[in-house]
């Protein structure tokens, strides 16, 4: 079984290019392009510069001692919280503005759901001094204000997105809009494993210093480059694509992917699209999506801005589908009460997206001996005051 892209941008069955046609030059020209622009001995050198002197690379993997006391395991947290705007997500804007100056273009549009990806291309436009729009949903500008103030401060411009459910899937509908009028001068930076080929590899490949820095980190640490397992919560995607690159050939490594059950997988207010999900297109490619019986899509919920998606990225279709990864389903309370958790035993503030994937520890008993590496995706500065509202602080 093949976990990687193929040459016409799939994944087993899943993924492609379904994009209008008036995207068709901007697309192509990205997918001839990406792969020796990224293998430019020029490009390495200023990506990996970059991620060194301005993201904070590499990331710590720290031993939790008191969770894995709790858990009775042994488990690791892979500190992407640490990076540079707080979260992984400036892995692949640093990556995409590089290869965005490559291409000439000195426009750059982005979407975003919880503000860590609207943060973070605010942040490389800053740094290189290039316009920025970045497309928000109206209800998630008002649930993440600290990261709106953020991108603003950062000379960004925040539109916000009215339609629909007025959140991620929305900004996204928005900023394909705005990239079909504006073809020449601009580009899109896609923040998550999804959208049309190339995207959800080239986004995969730049995210994928996780867990090259994780295998070199554990045979530091245990003396061995795998881990039993490595879990990671799921959206579209983009952390767990990243912590589980270099182990997708690695059939002893046992992949778990987290998804939001929002008030219940069944209760019509989730996003746990490997469960409630069937193929579908979105956003420019063919994966599990959760749609109607007339292929509508179904409006996702999640407490969590970063992980209410009708769908995941092409990639996590193919590994759900083929069963190389496990996916479990997180209510709102489980993962918030794991996030309350972390605080408590190891004076972390978790993203509640890292959250959902903390709380597997909850839910599934692992081996005293098993070597468990959980990829802590982002802080929770952002999501401060949806903690205070929950717990009444």
């Amino acid at each position: 079984m093949n976990y990687f892209v193929d040459e016409n941008g799939y994944y087993g069955e899943f993924g492609g290019a379904y994009i209008p046609e008036m995207l068709y030059p901007n697309v192509e020209e990205l997918r001839l392009k990406y792969v020796q622009i990224m293998q430019e001995p020029s490009f390495q050198k200023e990506f990996q510069s970059l991620l060194k002197e301005y993201v904070g690379r590499p990331t710590p993997l720290y031993f939790a001692k008191r969770l894995s006391e709790k858990s009775n395991t042994k488990i690791y947290l892979k500190r992407e919280d640490l990076c540079h705007t707080g979260a992984h997500k400036v892995n692949n804007t640093i990556g995409q503005i590089l290869m965005a100056k490559r291409l000439g273009k000195n426009r750059i549009i982005a979407e975003t759901g919880a503000g860590q990806h609207g943060v973070a291309t605010a942040t490389v436009c800053a740094l290189m001094g290039l316009e920025c729009i970045v497309y928000m949903g109206e209800i998630d500008i008002a649930r993440q204000a600290p990261n709106v103030a953020r991108m603003k401060m950062l000379g960004a411009t925040v539109v916000p997105a009215l339609s629909g459910s007025r959140t991620l899937k929305d900004a996204t509908n928005e900023a394909i809009r705005d990239w079909i009028n504006n073809p020449v001068d601009t580009h899109y930076i896609i923040g998550s494993v999804v959208g049309p080929h190339p995207y959800p590899d080239m986004v995969a490949r730049f995210q994928s210093v996780i867990s090259e820095e994780m295998k070199w980190q554990l045979k530091e640490k245990e003396g061995k480059e795998n881990p039993d397992y490595v879990i990671a919560c799921v959206g579209g995607g983009s952390n767990a694509a990243g912590a589980f690159y270099h182990y997708l050939d690695e059939e002893s490594v046992q992949l778990i992917a987290v998804e939001a059950a929002g008030l219940g997988v069944n209760s019509g207010e989730s996003a746990a699209t490997s469960v409630l999900g069937n193929e579908g297109i979105i956003h420019g490619s063919k994966t599990l999506l959760m749609q109607t019986k007339d292929g509508q899509i179904t409006e996702p919920y999640s407490i969590s801005a970063g992980l209410d998606y009708p769908g995941v990225g092409p990639l996590h279709a193919h590994l759900c589908k083929s069963k190389r990864a496990e996916f479990i389903s997180i209510t709102d309370a489980e993962a918030m009460q794991a996030g309350l958790d972390l605080c408590k035993l190891e004076g972390i503030i978790p993203a509640i997206e890292s959250s959902h994937a903390l709380a597997v520890f909850n839910s599934k008993t692992f081996k005293e001996n098993d070597v468990v590496v959980l990829n802590l995706s982002g802080r929770g500065d952002k999501d401060l005051d949806t903690y205070i509202k929950y717990f009444k602080l």
